[in-house]
């Protein structure tokens, strides 16, 4: 059962936004970028109120820089959109289990990002999930 409303553009969406922030990152990465990305929707809170859909957490400004590449346009590929799947069903593997934030370092993770304290890395990219205290929901909403 999905957590989020979709569409199959929105699968095919998020499924292009998975490839192209992380496909470096294998299966996994993937994931975990579809974790994030569905926590956004799913929490209501700091950078991310008022996202519904997962056109607005996609497209929502400088949140991700791949949808400025020309990657991101190509069409998605079917092992891709079965990640998409995944996500919206919720699963949020560990360190997206909770994070809204993840960046790629030139080095390694700096300990908090906007504020916010590092909860892991996976390969080159570091996660960030919000204190219970300015982002409760991300913790109640599955």
């Amino acid at each position: 059962m999905a957590v989020v409303a979709h569409k199959q553009a929105d699968i095919d969406l998020l499924a292009r936004l998975l490839r192209a922030e992380a496909e470096g990152e294998g299966v996994q990465g993937m994931m975990l970028v579809g974790a994030v990305g569905i926590n956004r929707i799913r929490a209501n809170c700091s950078d991310f109120k008022g996202l519904r859909t997962i056109p607005d957490m996609v497209y929502q400004p400088h949140a991700f820089e791949a949808v400025q590449k020309g990657y991101f346009y190509q069409r998605p590929r079917e092992s891709e959109r079965r990640l998409a799947r995944r996500a919206v069903r919720g699963e949020r593997p560990w360190p997206a289990k909770y994070a809204l934030w993840y960046f790629r370092p030139p080095g390694d993770c700096p300990p908090t990002w906007y504020n916010q304290p590092l909860v892991g890395r996976f390969k080159l990219h570091c996660f960030y999930e919000p204190l219970a205290v300015e982002c409760e929901n991300v913790y109640n909403t599955f």
